[in-house]
């Protein structure tokens, strides 16, 4: 697993440096390695977090390479490959990337620089987001997998608001903190779920085991957890701790089907709980917030032992650059960042 994580991000610029960018011409990378393959929607939940720690100097070349894909396009990576967006995930997950390692002391890296960077990639007119910022989460009658997204960009705005703070920018911290919140516009009290909004209303019928154009490769079950920023806020939402971890052992005891359309990435399963795919990775963890830690403990442990191997067939989904395999070392270590 240990190697797998160091597969990937991959090292782009030639022996001299010189690298083709974003914008189809020949730049060469000063004082740093140009890196490529930033698979982020996947990776900043925990092979990022992992390099933090055994890859610290390496990660600084990271967020150098980030600073110059913006340089060189106008927007921070969402999937670069090779000197191309793909666009092909969700979120603007590099700004989490760039909060963990200025949370973790990564240093050589001109973070005001990035913050500027950050805020403009956040307010790209794509993908839902004016929805996000006019409607207060992104709707379902303007963009699809609304409910991801709206998610996800309420957490990005998180950690671009914690960037501010740390540099001392506090109307910028204050902006986005308020868009953090966001979560709450498609939590639906009355069934404890992230459900779509649309025609003004609830989506209806609503049924958190179908997988569709709401979500990204998931269901409600499995995004329904991903209010990292604000767990306090959602254990709150869902009536406090009781109802929380029970919200959770729901998930990892309802049944394995899934409705709707048939979702290769949805593998690994416990219940509804999907360990092949990224959306699901920090559930296990949770537990915690709700003062049940020996049901961390016994899941993360039954996820270890029963859904990795060292056979070919070893990964329980798609390794995706890393991620997989980020979890069983962070997990082996008995560390795990639910919020990076």
């Amino acid at each position: 697993a240990l190697y797998h994580t160091a597969i990937h991000p991959s090292l782009y610029s030639d022996v001299n440096g010189e690298y083709r960018g974003m914008d189809r011409q020949v730049h060469k990378a000063d004082g740093f390695e140009r890196y490529t393959v930033f698979s982020i929607w996947d990776t900043f939940r925990a092979l990022h977090p992992l390099m933090c720690l055994i890859e610290r100097e390496r990660t600084a070349d990271f967020l150098k390479s980030f600073q110059s894909v913006y340089d060189e396009c106008g927007k921070l990576p969402i999937w670069e490959l090779q000197g191309y967006e793909t666009n092909c995930m969700i979120g603007y997950n590099s700004v989490s990337v760039i909060a963990d390692a200025l949370s973790k002391g990564i240093a050589g890296v001109d973070y005001a620089r990035l913050l500027d960077a950050m805020l403009a990639s956040s307010k790209k007119h794509e993908y839902g987001l004016d929805s996000f910022y006019d409607d207060r989460a992104v709707i379902a009658d303007k963009e699809h997998e609304s409910v991801s997204k709206s998610l996800e960009y309420a957490y990005d705005a998180w950690c671009v608001a914690k960037t501010a703070e740390a540099l001392g920018r506090n109307a910028d911290k204050d902006e986005y903190l308020g868009y953090a919140s966001y979560w709450r516009n498609i939590f639906d009290p009355s069934t404890g779920f992230m459900r779509p909004r649309l025609n003004g209303r609830w989506l209806t019928p609503f049924n958190p085991r179908e997988v569709n154009n709401h979500f990204t490769e998931a269901n409600s079950w499995q995004y329904s957890f991903f209010v990292p920023q604000d767990i306090s806020g959602h254990i709150g939402a869902l009536g406090g701790d009781e109802a929380y971890a029970a919200k959770i052992d729901a998930l990892f005891d309802a049944p394995e089907e899934t409705a709707g359309r048939t979702q290769a990435d949805i593998t690994g399963q416990i219940g509804q709980y999907a360990h092949g795919n990224e959306p699901s990775h920090h559930i296990p963890y949770l537990y915690n917030y709700a003062g049940q830690p020996w049901k961390t403990q016994e899941r993360v442990r039954q996820i270890l032992s029963t859904l990795y191997t060292s056979a070919p067939d070893g990964l329980c989904g798609n390794e995706d650059c890393g991620q997989m395999s980020a979890w069983y070392v962070m997990s082996a270590l008995g560390l795990y960042n639910v919020c990076p």
